[in-house]
């Protein structure tokens, strides 16, 4: 009860402390606050100069700057987020990370418009022998918590025979498919792309074309954050008509989004 009282009280100070824009309540004066949990690369992430960078931040930072606020990025559990936990606490005004537009997710938090279609991806070392999930069988797949990845991996375990470990962030599952802990991980495909990309003893072996979107997230059923949804929507759709979209994408992935995307 102690730590509920104390949360509801921070709660009450943000609102008091924030600012507003255009009509827009924001839960801190001249800044557009937005949640996610790191890494989560080449989404969000922070850079070797400690600046958090990604293609999410980019289109996060074409809403601040319509807004005329800087950007400024809060990294906390994910389930936080998703469970709409961190909303009701007034800790942010959005939250990112390249997260699948679900309808058990949209019970507690409202999406965006899509922005992103993703799929699932099998990322194995090359020397693990793997090319698939039929090849898994009495291995460990690793899989991070809360994620779709999970939900796929769990979904077919008895079918394939493998034994899923499940990790608590992005970093921490790639890292033990390259020391061999894991015989091969599965996530969205950006991130293992990027990082098969840049470890080459590690290969995206699978695709399964899950028909997943991704959007940002806002409180549910909260009038203010209907106003900034929409606000961001506008933006999103601005970015897509000028190139400014197709210029981070290519920037992030090395090539330009197809016509079906998102």
């Amino acid at each position: 009860m102690a730590l509920l009282l104390l949360t509801l009280g921070l709660g009450a100070c943000s609102q008091q402390s924030g600012g507003t824009v255009d009509g827009i309540h924001l839960v801190h004066r001249q800044q557009l606050t937005v949640c996610t949990h790191l890494p989560y690369k080449p989404f969000e992430f922070t850079n070797d100069a400690g600046k958090v960078v990604g293609f999410d931040v980019d289109l996060m930072r074409l809403l601040a700057n319509n807004l005329g606020v800087k950007l400024d990025v809060v990294s906390m559990d994910w389930n936080q987020i998703t469970s709409g936990a961190a909303f009701a606490a007034h800790k942010c005004d959005l939250a990112m990370g390249g997260a699948t537009i679900t309808a058990a997710r949209k019970k507690a938090v409202q999406f965006s418009a899509p922005y992103f279609k993703a799929t699932q991806a099998l990322l194995v070392s090359r020397k693990a022998g793997v090319s698939s999930l039929a090849d898994l069988a009495d291995k460990r797949l690793g899989m991070q918590t809360d994620t779709t990845g999970a939900v796929y991996a769990k979904k077919h375990a008895e079918q394939y025979h493998y034994t899923p470990v499940v990790f608590d962030d992005l970093a921490l599952m790639t890292t033990a498919v390259s020391a061999g802990k894991v015989a091969a991980a599965i996530g969205d495909n950006g991130p293992m792309a990027y990082y098969a990309a840049r470890n080459p003893d590690t290969r995206v072996a699978q695709t399964f074309d899950t028909g997943e979107r991704y959007g940002f997230m806002a409180a549910k059923d909260n009038d203010n954050a209907d106003k900034l949804i929409g606000r961001l929507n506008d933006v999103l759709a601005k970015a897509r008509n000028n190139g400014t979209y197709a210029a981070r994408y290519r920037h992030w992935f090395g090539h330009a989004p197809t016509s079906s995307t998102p």
